[in-house]
């Protein structure tokens, strides 16, 4: 499980701001307790929606942002592309960019001071939900890939967190969206959140071994995500269960 305590800290402010424009204010407080340059979160579909690019939530320099939207980079951003197609991370520096577009694009970027180093975090919701979160930094090589060694678990989890919340104080996710937990699923999921093992549960719930994994594999695709880190963590960010 996480540990650091500004994940937690940040875990909280996400979860306690009450409007958008709050959430937006956590963003720029989180990339400050992080040290990175900027957090992006780019909602491009939601359930139910026919507009392209619903919500942007960002720190970037409003002078870019302006300039962003007025040439609709949202068209020829190969970053946007990649992540609206992929699951994976898409790294900035590993991607390779397929034209002088693109290229022109960032270069047009940085002297904005968007950031020489980024990474973009597809996020995945119930009903076709879809967002992009994005971390950058003008740090130095070393200082990114150490970054990235020892804050991306945090990030990812956050980036749930942002982007439900994102979906519930925009109206965009209805109550009926949210997952239908069982009470078993949910036992499980808030004895894993407060450290709890498979063997420990079962002889508390009185159930086997195997009854429990089944529990917690259920909870994770009903939630769409691949681990039950995950799983506890937007079932927490979602006011399923009690955590921490």
């Amino acid at each position: 499980m996480l540990s650091s305590s500004r994940f937690f800290y940040s875990l909280d402010r996400i979860s306690a701001s009450p409007t958008l424009g709050d959430l937006e204010t956590t963003l720029d407080e989180v990339r400050h307790i992080y040290a990175i340059s900027h957090m992006v979160l780019h909602v491009t579909r939601f359930s139910g929606g026919a507009a392209n690019n619903p919500l942007l939530m960002l720190t970037y320099p409003p002078e870019w942002v302006k300039q962003y939207l007025a040439r609709d980079y949202f068209s020829i951003d190969p970053v946007v592309r990649l992540g609206q197609r992929g699951f994976l991370p898409v790294e900035w520096s590993a991607s390779k960019w397929d034209s002088g577009r693109a290229q022109g694009f960032f270069k047009e970027a940085m002297t904005f001071g968007i950031g020489q180093q980024g990474v973009t975090l597809p996020v995945r919701g119930p009903h076709g939900e879809r967002s992009l979160f994005t971390i950058t930094s003008n740090q130095p090589d070393s200082y990114w890939r150490r970054f990235r060694m020892d804050s991306m678990r945090d990030l990812q989890f956050l980036a749930h967190h942002l982007h439900d919340r994102a979906m519930v104080l925009s109206g965009m996710r209805k109550i009926a969206d949210f997952p239908q937990l069982s009470r078993r699923e949910l036992q499980c999921l808030e004895m894993t959140a407060s450290g709890l093992l498979a063997k420990q549960i079962c002889a508390r719930l009185s159930i086997s071994v195997s009854a429990v994994q089944l529990y917690l594999a259920s909870a994770r695709r009903k939630l769409t995500v691949a681990t039950t880190s995950e799983a506890v963590a937007k079932a927490t960010a979602l006011e399923l269960i009690s955590a921490w």
